[in-house]
């Protein structure tokens, strides 16, 4: 179920946008630039049970934490009789504490209320400023918060997208949980591309909210790059790839998802650019053996930008940085490499060009060397011929601000950057184009780069670039490259 609270009308799906801002009389807003929500899920509410008092102090813990602009429920609120009781005691936390709220449906909601009751008892409140949704469309509160600027205050500078995942579907060949379907698809891309529109045709940052986790969820477990718990052994989606994540990327909005249901889990990962994400268990009732909480996140004004992290009421766990995907751990616990010093104020890219039969870095050593020089940048367009060849580059790097770094390299065939004799990507071997990343602490300074590739045959790339926490992905320019002294 989904609650939207403060003081914002909730904009109907099959309204414009900007007659939906026409009609908000009060609405959320950056404040300073930022805009902070609070993640509640699976409070697990059973209404006869002396653990909602426990439950109850951990919500407001983190709301007098974090002090948040807007709370997001994601599903699994109340889940025993006597419903309506529990409903009661969880909006009156929202109510007493003043705190803009949002419901998104959970599979066990609708066994003890329906989904229309649940809605009406919802929209009673002061602090809810959701809405039952489309009735035309699948699901129960399906909706978006437009966030506005602190500065441009009639300009939309993110959205929140609301949706219900529906529950079980009656077919297990297709797994036991159901699917967010196509009409709210729909309902989603009209929406997005209407904001666009209005947004001179780029794209509004946005957020997306609902209770069962996609399928895609599965697929970065196994990346070796998601950060934080991952304790389920699984992850409890349908067996079904809705297109929900496909529209995202086609969108170009949606910066991340965040889920609830699979309780053990609170981990994140990116995803072709989007982060997919679990909140942290809520409920003292639920199983799971995390310490119960609520997750942060923190959006930033006009900026594809968030940071979030797990607030119990013990206080603060780690920070995650979207989008360099860094996070505040590891900038804690990683050894920085200190700068080098250079006299070298001249730009450019050393090279020495070689041709012969690699089908490993290593085996560049045997090849033939044709030439050197300097470039602006890494490239292989300068290949004289077109199968059978390697490059050795060297350049200092100039670093601007101490931190973790992300380097990439793409590359057909294989690719080893190194940065102060340390290997950072190791993207070796004969291979079709492929993207290899890692990590690497790094001082404010001068830093050597290394970089070795070779083509084997059929089809050559290469491309190298790198991410930081303040700094979106990008190839690395002429500007941060330096001939070595």
């Amino acid at each position: 179920m989904k609650k939207k609270t403060s003081f914002l009308f909730l904009w109907m799906c099959t309204l414009l946008p900007v007659l939906l801002s026409a009609q908000a009389p009060g609405r959320f807003a950056f404040k300073d630039g930022k805009f902070v929500i609070a993640q509640f899920t699976d409070l697990h509410w059973t209404p006869e049970s002396p653990k909602c008092a426990e439950t109850a102090a951990t919500i407001r813990a983190v709301l007098a934490s974090e002090h948040p602009d807007l709370a997001i429920l994601t599903g699994d609120v109340v889940t025993d009789d006597p419903a309506l009781k529990g409903w009661v005691d969880v909006v009156n936390i929202f109510n007493e504490t003043k705190t803009p709220f949002v419901v998104t449906m959970g599979n066990h909601d609708a066994e003890y209320m329906t989904r229309d009751d649940i809605y009406d008892f919802l929209l009673k409140s002061p602090y809810y400023v959701g809405a039952k949704g489309p009735a035309d469309i699948m699901g129960c509160g399906n909706c978006v918060i437009p966030v506005y600027g602190s500065q441009r205050k009639g300009t939309v500078e993110a959205l929140l997208y609301c949706l219900d995942s529906n529950d079980y579907q009656p077919d297990k060949l297709y797994g036991a949980y159901d699917w967010i379907h196509f009409n709210q698809i729909e309902w989603y891309r009209r929406q997005s591309a209407g904001f666009t529109v209005a947004n001179g045709g780029k794209p509004v940052p946005a957020l997306a909210f609902f209770h069962i986790p996609l399928i895609e969820y599965n697929e970065i477990r196994s990346d070796g790059k998601t950060y934080g718990n991952d304790k389920e052994g699984g992850v409890a989606a349908a067996n079904i790839n809705s297109g929900m994540f496909s529209s995202f990327l086609d969108m170009k909005d949606v910066m991340g998802v965040f889920v609830g249901h699979d309780h053990d889990n609170d981990f994140l990962g990116m995803d072709k650019g989007i982060l997919l994400g679990y909140g942290r268990v809520t409920g003292t009732d639920a199983y799971g053996s995390l310490t119960r909480g609520g997750r942060i996140i923190k959006l930033y004004e006009d900026q594809f930008k968030f940071d979030t992290w797990i607030t119990t009421p013990a206080g603060r766990e780690a920070s995650y940085y979207y989008p360099s995907g860094m996070n505040s751990e590891e900038e804690q616990t990683m050894t920085y490499l200190p700068g080098v010093k250079t006299s070298s104020g001249n730009p450019g890219v050393a090279y020495t060009y070689y041709e012969g039969k690699c089908k490993r870095v290593a085996d560049i050593d045997t090849c033939s060397k044709v030439k050197s020089g300097v470039m602006s940048n890494f490239s292989i367009k300068e290949a004289a011929v077109t199968d059978h060849f390697a490059y050795d580059f060297r350049t200092l790097v100039r670093i601007s601000e101490r931190g973790v770094y992300r380097f990439y390299t793409y590359s057909d065939d294989g690719s080893q950057l190194y940065i102060d004799g340390k290997l950072i990507v190791d993207n070796d071997g004969g291979h079709s184009a492929r993207r290899v990343e890692g990590k690497v602490a790094l001082e404010k300074g001068f830093h050597e780069l290394h970089l070795l590739y070779f083509e084997d045959y059929m089809g050559q790339e290469l491309e190298v670039g790198y991410a930081g926490r303040n700094v979106p992905e990008t190839t690395l320019p002429d500007s941060m490259l330096f001939l070595p002294d």
